[in-house]
């Protein structure tokens, strides 16, 4: 075999798919290094489509968009209805002159200045998620870093410290310090001799002085070395006068109390970690660049009101919520991303098994509230560039822009991301209520600045959007169980996708993933029927 007849990467992987299945394509994809931490396992390989052939997709949200993109490549007939004026779905930007209207009418018309911009939905992009990057380089989405852990950031806790936010590198410094001290005194007396061998227990002790900064005595206590991590009382300076003090340390009792290890294990999580990336100048440029693809097959404020189905295809009914009028979409298939909170309100045709599934799927109420300041204040105060400063109030944390740092002029805090209970007390409020919630709290952390730099706000409570109801999929382990399969498996003509129909829940990757699993079965059945 010439180098000429070697067949390509592509090729080989088809080889070894057809050969061994999608887990032996995925696992030699990860040794020639296309896949990494997510199932994804390059653009779907469809082909051979029927002549005539019609899919009929309900949402232009990722999953949906994704599916159509790959569908139209696969020589399908492919026609998207979108219930919004845009695409996206979630995955948007709120900008100036925006109108988020809310069930129950309230009207928010946003009014940052140009440039300036929420993100409601995802707004970061964890480095495994290859099959988001992949479509981000493949359509020219540029993105940028985005800063998960900042140390300089705050942790604030009403029931330690007097209620004065702490710096999170101060907690975290001095929380494993403590932890270091006391298992090397544990080592020391004996009491972990028949858990460790004494070569062991040697070198245990060893990391334990060098990761918790401990003295020749095993001791936790203030020096210029712990200063090196948790900061000095007087910081490094040139000439006579330059030399540092150390800063005092926390006492474990204050540390305890501030539940430090709540954040630090945060930022652990697998899809917390870093590196992330976001948009560069928004996350809706995600979706925007899907639309460059597939924008020619979306019909706008389409808002579906029923799905029907036979043997031998499928039809949607459809209303326009800009004149009312009605109108009909039919198709061989359909890749349903409606979300199950808005789809369990149609009038649906299918088995019973699957409307308990989309019943059975539970949303979160979040909650996200975007306040514009004067200035960068953060920034040119206290020294934090972008991560998060949380807290136990209802607000949850603040975030900080990740993008045109050291600039001058208005700029927009992510204000609020509340969650679970705290996500419906602020969907309880009215949106001009949200935001003094998120003004007077926020102020824990910046005090002097908060109120007089302020211009304006808006917030996002997802319960309150008309066209989702909810913010992300939470199955529990005993929901899932009982009706994961059922909601992704064909139900005649009919599959859904979205972030609900997979395992990556609340994530981009998932959407794009069930999205891409969806039609691979579609094709197949199609191919066989």
């Amino acid at each position: 075999m010439t180098e000429d007849t070697l067949p390509t990467r592509r090729q080989l992987f088809e080889m070894i798919g057809k050969a061994g299945g999608a887990i032996a394509m995925y696992q030699a994809m990860t040794v020639l290094g296309h896949a990494a931490e997510t199932q994804f396992k390059g653009p779907p390989m469809l082909s051979g489509a029927r002549k005539g052939a019609s899919v009929l997709v309900l949402g232009a949200g990722l999953a949906g968009m994704v599916a159509a993109y790959e569908l139209r490549k696969a020589g399908y007939k492919v026609q998207i209805l979108e219930y919004q004026d845009r695409p996206g779905g979630r995955n948007y930007s709120v900008r100036g002159g925006d109108k988020i209207v809310e069930v129950g009418g309230a009207t928010q018309t946003c009014q940052f200045a140009p440039g300036n911009y929420l993100n409601p939905g995802p707004w970061r992009i964890p480095h495994h998620h290859r099959t988001l990057l992949h479509y981000c380089k493949q359509f020219g989405v540029e993105l940028e870093p985005f800063i998960q852990l900042n140390h300089n950031a705050f942790v604030h806790n009403s029931k330690a410290f007097g209620g004065k936010p702490q710096r999170y590198k101060e907690l975290a410094v001095d929380f494993k310090g403590h932890v270091a001290e006391l298992l090397g005194k544990s080592l020391n007396t004996g009491a972990l001799d028949d858990k460790v061998t004494a070569e062991d227990k040697a070198r245990l002790l060893e990391a334990l002085r060098e990761w918790g900064l401990l003295d020749k005595n095993m001791a936790y206590a203030a020096s210029l070395r712990v200063s090196g991590q948790r900061g000095y009382d007087r910081a490094p300076g040139g000439g006579v006068g330059g030399a540092p003090t150390p800063s005092a340390i926390n006492g474990l009792p204050d540390l305890l109390d501030s539940h430090v290890w709540t954040q630090m294990n945060f930022y652990f999580g697998y899809v917390m970690q870093t590196t992330m990336f976001q948009p560069k100048g928004g996350m809706d440029m995600i979706g925007k660049g899907f639309a460059k693809q597939v924008g020619d097959l979306i019909t706008y404020n389409a808002r579906v009101v029923k799905l029907a189905q036979n043997g031998k295809g499928v039809t949607a009914t459809w209303e326009d919520t800009r004149t009312g009028a009605t109108a009909t979409a039919s198709a061989d298939w359909c890749v349903c991303t409606i979300p199950p909170p808005v789809l369990s309100q149609l009038e649906l045709q299918a088995g019973d098994k699957l409307k308990a599934a989309i019943r059975a799927v539970p949303f979160s109420p979040q909650c996200k509230i975007g306040l514009e300041m004067k200035s960068r204040f953060w920034e040119e105060n206290y020294s934090i560039y972008g991560g998060h400063s949380f807290t136990d109030q209802t607000i949850g944390l603040i975030s900080y822009p990740n993008d045109k740092m050291h600039q001058d002029g208005p700029a927009v805090l992510l204000g609020a991301f509340a969650n679970e209970a705290n996500g419906l007390i602020l969907a309880g409020m009215t949106p001009e209520q949200r935001i003094e919630t998120a003004l007077q709290q926020g102020a824990v952390f910046h005090p002097a600045e908060y109120r007089s730099e302020f211009l304006n706000g808006v917030a996002v409570s997802w319960p309150r959007m008309p066209w989702i109801l909810g913010c992300t999929s939470r199955w529990t382990d005993e929901n899932r169980a009982a009706h994961y399969q059922n909601l992704v498996a064909l139900d005649g003509r009919i599959v859904l996708a979205g972030e609900h129909a997979s395992y990556y829940g609340g994530w981009m990757e998932g959407s794009l993933l069930s999205g891409i699993d969806a039609i691979t079965r579609i094709h197949q059945r199609a191919l066989a029927a």
